[in-house]
Parts: structure tokens; sequence; C-alpha cells
């Protein structure tokens, strides 16, 4: 029966009709689905080619031709190019934006005092604010003369005075020779705030963009009351407010013209114009600067002719020899640890020792005197650390008011072979010794193909001999051969153990030292040796107090222990290996007399830079000599003025010193070879012996007090008669004429 169940639970029957029905349905709609989204597609298709006819159509009436045409070929390709260029401004920009994150204008927001190893006060570094004075309250002469001085258009231009820029290059080329310069005030200010003295096309195409962000960020006043409060003065002071007081002993708004024209005279180059060194210089400089102002139309002729007959005069400072590339180093260290102090003002005992600051000093200079020109070698640098990792000389350069560029902490320079040590210290780690036999044969890298410096091989020798005679091939080999797996890698690590701060380029040319690093990363990754094979801790700083007395910082209570970085064994083999190389290597030139001397030479490609890092028990330096600009010397290698200098200061410094010995060299100390590499006496320009250095024995700060109050008691005390007073008048001056000598023994 139609529409009756089914019985036993089976499914009653679907109707034929309905099933065939509800499929059609379904394909109806997708079909009128499809039809939709064919013509949607078509017709928008259809729309926007007529739309861009009608485009077409319209900018056909903007079509030129001939002259018009190139006219607008021309603007169309230079708005490309403008395009480009704005990306790579853009992306040369964004480095010096870099410099100017976080609060900047309280980067020096600190007042610091500096004193030496022994508590005398060698100098300060950071604003003193009280002492800032603004411009609407400077002598309005002072500020024409500056302005006369060192940018005219201060108010006018942008930050890069372009129409002085091309006055410069003008005289410049007349001269044949650089005797205008083209930075304006904004360009040195961005200088001395964010950057460095290294002269690079980088450093100046920073400070042009930086120039242009302080002056979209600080009014013209503000500009250049912070370049008259931070432009070094010479003498050690920074300001021309601090430059006054050292001076001519008064407050900045009490200059008189003469005086004003000193001061601005100074800022093209301190150190050749200071007048507490060369007084007819400042003078003539400042005369100079008068002539800026009349030429100017800032002065007459009348105003500066008082000036001009009765010249600035100055305090007899004496010798005023500050240890000013230590300080600079000194402070970014004191910035780094009392970032979080709430008190900036501040007292901070260093570790300089100003005989050893003197002589190493002395040191460089004596070198660059007798063969810079020779060698044809214009700077240097030279860290010296005591065992223990104070730091007790630095010399950044050859002369700081020349170039305040630290060439000991800041330049970057190839090693060349001093790198070796690291290579050499893992295949001494891997369990090789210093008479392991090696081959010195060619061998390839990839695409490179190291060579020794003779040109030739030795064949198969010794671990000890290849490292004493600075063969290339061999780190290279260890590196390749002996190392395991990533040996760049495990050089890396090794180098950043010892102390190389410098991030390390991986590159398989490392093991030879192509990779760039500071003076000051290697003297401290060096003096690992002396320590027996543990970090060396280098440190500048030793106490940090704030003017309550309060102690805010002690090294040896806040920094951590010295940890091992390299094993003993391995130590004791790298310092037998190294304590060869000044009596049978490379570098007899630094042995230095009576004291059992080890280091490593390094000279790079072209001769663009020699070095050699030595220690001895005691003490570790690194010394460097090269150019600024990159330039090579005349075969100047490591083993000729880098260690020659090594020498000099070391004998100056194991004057009445308790020796102490190399860990692991027990064999008695080797004599030198004979031959041209030993080191001759310094002599002067004459050819006549100079007198060795003699160490002074150094007075603590209280015992130097008490004996000046003595001093002075006794002067008051013992009067002069007639005889007395006539030795007191024929006693040259300077001298210390009625005062009783005393000698003190320490």
């Amino acid at each position: 029966m139609d529409g009756a169940p089914a019985r036993n639970g089976s499914r009653p029957v679907q109707d034929p009709f309905n099933q065939e029905k509800r499929p059609r349905k379904r394909s109806n709609i997708l079909l009128r689905i499809d039809s939709w989204i064919d013509s949607t597609i078509w017709n928008a298709g259809f729309r926007a080619g007529e739309t861009w006819e009608e485009i077409t159509i319209f900018f056909r009436r903007f079509r030129t031709r001939g002259v018009w045409k190139a006219v607008f070929e021309v603007l169309g390709e230079g708005m490309n190019a403008g395009t480009a260029g704005m990306v790579l401004l853009l992306a040369l920009a964004l480095p010096a934006f870099e410099e100017t994150s976080g609060n900047w204008q309280a980067r020096d927001d600190f007042a610091v005092t500096f004193l030496d190893r022994y508590g005398n006060e060698i100098g300060h570094r950071g604003i003193i604010h009280e002492d800032s004075v603004p411009v609407d309250q400077l002598p309005d002469h002072f500020v024409k003369a500056v302005l006369a001085t060192e940018d005219r258009r201060f108010f006018d231009h942008f930050g890069i005075d372009f129409l002085g820029l091309a006055r410069a290059m003008t005289e410049n080329v007349k001269a044949n020779s650089v005797v205008q310069g083209g930075s304006t005030i904004t360009q040195q200010l961005a200088k001395n705030l964010f950057l460095t003295n290294e002269r690079t096309i980088e450093r100046k195409i920073k400070e042009a963009f930086l120039a242009f962000w302080l002056e979209a960020n600080l009014p013209k006043k503000e500009i250049l009351r912070l370049y008259l409060d931070r432009a070094y003065m010479g003498g050690g002071t920074f300001g021309a407010a601090a430059a006054a007081q050292f001076y001519f002993g008064k407050d900045i708004t009490e200059v008189s013209i003469a005086e004003a024209a000193m001061l601005a005279g100074l800022f093209k180059a301190p150190a050749r114009y200071a007048p507490h060194i060369n007084l007819p210089a400042a003078r003539a400089r400042a005369n100079e600067v008068l002539s800026n102002l009349v030429q100017g139309n800032l002065m007459t002729e009348g105003q500066v002719i008082g000036a001009r007959r009765n010249p600035a005069s100055v305090i007899d400072r004496g010798d005023h020899d500050a240890p000013d590339y230590f300080l600079d180093w000194a402070f970014d260290e004191v910035k780094r640890i009392a970032a979080g102090f709430k008190q900036h003002s501040l007292i901070v005992r260093t570790t300089i020792d100003p005989g050893m600051q003197e002589a190493a000093d002395a040191a460089v200079e004596t070198s660059l005197r007798q063969d810079g020109k020779r060698y044809r070698a214009s700077q240097a640098a030279m860290v010296l650390i005591e065992n223990g990792g104070a730091v007790r000389a630095m010399v950044g350069g050859r002369d700081y008011g020349e170039s305040q560029f630290n060439r000991a902490t800041r330049a970057l320079r190839q090693p060349g072979s001093s790198f070796k040590v690291y290579t050499y210290s893992l295949a001494m780690e891997k369990g090789m010794t210093p008479d392991s036999p090696i081959v010195d044969a060619p061998i390839h890298w990839g695409n490179w193909n190291p060579r020794n410096y003779s040109g030739g091989y030795s064949g198969r020798i010794d671990i000890k001999t290849a490292l004493a005679r600075s063969i290339n091939t061999i780190p290279v080999r260890l590196a390749k051969e002996k190392l395991g797996e990533d040996p760049i890698g495990q050089i890396m690590a090794m180098a950043k153990k010892f102390g190389v701060e410098t991030p390390i380029r991986r590159d398989v040319t490392i093991p030879i030292g192509t990779s760039e690093v500071t003076v000051l990363d290697q003297a401290t990754a060096y003096a690992v040796f002396p320590a027996g094979g543990y970090q060396s801790r280098r440190h500048g700083i030793t106490q940090i107090v704030n003017y309550a007395g309060d102690v805010l910082y002690d090294f040896d209570r806040d920094e951590p222990p010295a940890e091992r970085v390299l094993s003993e064994e391995a130590g004791n083999y790298m310092n037998q290996m190294l304590t060869r190389v000044p009596y049978v290597g490379t570098a007899r030139r630094a042995a230095v007399d009576g004291v059992l001397t080890g280091g490593k030479t390094g000279t790079t490609q072209a001769y663009r830079d020699a070095w050699f890092c030595g220690f001895t028990g005691n003490f570790t330096a690194a010394v460097w000599f090269g150019n600024d600009d990159y330039t090579s010397s005349n075969r100047m290698t490591g083993g000729s003025l880098p260690a020659a200098t090594f020498k000099r200061v070391m004998d100056y410094a194991h004057q009445g010193i308790e020796l102490r010995a190399i860990p692991g060299v027990e064999n008695p100390l080797p004599e030198p070879k004979a031959g041209p590499l030993v080191a001759s006496a310094a002599t002067d320009a004459n050819g006549n012996a100079l007198p060795q250095l003699q160490r002074p024995r150094s007075l603590n700060r209280e015992t130097t007090t008490v004996l000046r109050g003595l001093a002075e008691r006794f002067e008051r005390a013992r009067p002069l008669g007639a005889a007395g007073r006539l030795a007191a008048a024929e006693t040259p001056e300077g001298s210390s004429a009625g005062i009783v000598p005393i000698t003190v023994e320490q």
C-alpha cells in the first residue's frame, strides 16, 4: 500500500520524482553564480579598458615634441635620480641620528676630579654647570672674536656654510695648502658632542647630518654656548670659562679684548697656540684674531689698537702636562660605572703613574723624532699595564693638542702577526707543545693562499721556531688542520676570552691578524700570559668617592675575581715560546736589559701598521706605529720602532723594583744575539747620546703636602741678611732659593 510504513524497520520508499528535482535545482544555482562571475569580470575589464583609453587620450594632449621632449625627459630622469638620492641620504643619515639616541645632553652631566695612583690631582673632566655662562652674559668682544675667527656667518647658515666652504676651498687652492677651514661652529659642536677626531669620510658625513639636526633642535645661542663650554682649549682645560681661569686667573666675563683674542685663537690649534707653552705664538695668533675682527666689520681698527699694543699676559703655570688621553678614557669608564649613581660630582682615584706616563710619552716622541721620517711614520700609541690589570700609562697619539683622537682606545688597526698568539694558544690547549713538528709549506684555504714574509718556506720545523720567526703559513695550517670544527669561531672566542672587546670579523684570514683591534685590546690580552693564564682584569679606576667622602665604587670590592682563560700547561707553553722571540726571533730590539722579556711583533700588509706586544713578569705593553691616513710606512716592521720603544719604557719601569718571574719559564735569561737589531742608545739631533731616563721616587699626596709646609716654614723662619738678599737677587727665576733641601727615602 502506497504511503504505508515499511515493515521490520526498513526505510520508506523514496519518491523518484523528488530525487531528480533537488540536484537540478542546485545545478541551476551554480550556473547562475558562474554566469554572474564571468559577466562581472568581463564588464570590469571592459570598463577598465575604456577608462585607460580615456586616460591615454587625455594625456596625449600633453605629449611634447622637439626641444620640450628633451627637457621633460631630463626632468623625469632627474626625479628618478632625486628619489634614489633621497633614499641614499636616508641611509647615510640613519647612522648619524643613532648618535643622538637617549638623553644626549646629559651624557656629560658629570663633574669629575681625577687623582693619580698616589692621590695627587691630575685633571678634571665633565661640565661644571655653575661655571657655564649664558652667551648674553659673555663680553661682547669675546663673542665677536670667536665668530670672526671660527664662523662669521654663524647666524646666517643652517649648520653648513656652503659659501664659507667655497671660499675656504678657493683660498686653499690659491695657497696650495690648507690655510682655511670650512667647518662651522655647529659642525665642530657635532664632532665634540657625538663623534671623535678621526679623519674619515664616514665621520665627515655624520658630522654634516648632525649639524643639520642640531640646527633644527637647538637655538643658535644654545649651540654657541655648548660649543664654548666643550671645546678643548689647551693645558688640559675644556671650555672658555676654564681656559680664562687657567691662563689669566679671572672669570670669563672679565677678560679684556687682548685676552679675548688670545682665547679665540686657541680653538684652531690649542697645542700650537697655548700661551703657557708658547707665548709669542699665542700673541701672534691673537693679533690675527684682531685683524679678523676688523676685516669682518665687527670692530674698528681704533677699537683693537690698544689690544695690539698691549698683548695679553698669562699666569706662569710652569710645566703642566696632564695625561689627557688617559683622562678621556677614564672619564668614559666613570660614566659607565657611575651611570646609576645619584651623585655626578665625583672624585676618582685612578691607576695612572705620572712617572711611567712621562717615560711612555718621552719614548714615543724620541722614536718618532729619531726615526719617524726615515720610516715615514707620523703617529704612535701605547698602553702599559702592570701585572694585576692596573693601567699605568697610556699614549693615545703624538700630541693631544693637535688631535684629541685616542689611537690607543678608539683606532682600529690590523694587528698582523701579533694576533697569532690566539691561534697558538688554542693549539697548546689541543695538546700540542712547543716542540711539536709542523710543516712550513704552501697552503690553500678556499681562494686564499697565504705567503711568508721572506717569500720562501722552511719545510719541517717545530712550533716554537715558527712563532719566533713569525711564519705565516703555520697558524693557518694549525687553524685549518689541527683545531677541529669551526676553527675561525674558536679563534674569535679565544680572543674575546683574552679581553679583546672589538668585534672580530669572521674570515679565514684572521689567524694572521687581518681583523682590526685596538692597542688597549692587545695590551689587555697579552697581560694574560704573565698572569698565568688568568684574566688580566684591566682597569683604570680604583675608587670613586663623592665630596662627602663616601666610597661609591671600589675595584677590589665591586669587581669579580679573575677567571682562568688559558690552562696552566698551555699558558706555560706560550710563555716558553714568547720569551724566545726577543732573543732569537723578530723582536731583538725589545729585550730589556737584565729582565726576562716575552712578546710578539706584528706587521701588516704594505707596512701600514707595525706592532710589538710584550711583557715581563711585572708589566705588559702594546705599542703601535703608523699613520692616521693608513698610508704605508717605509718598510717599518714590529721589530723596529715598536720594539725599541717598548724597551725604552720597560728599562725605565723596572728600575728599583722587585722583579717577578714569568710563569712556566725557569731557564736562565738568554743573551740576545748581536747584530743590527740590537737597540742603540737614544741620541739628540746632533748625534749626542741622551741621558737614560731615571725613575724618580714618588711621594703620596699627604707626604708632598707636609714637605711643602715644612719648606714654607723654613723659608719664613730664616731671615735674609745682606748676603742672603744678594744671593736671592742673583738666583735664577724659578729656583727655590732659601728653601732648605730635604731628601726623603721611600
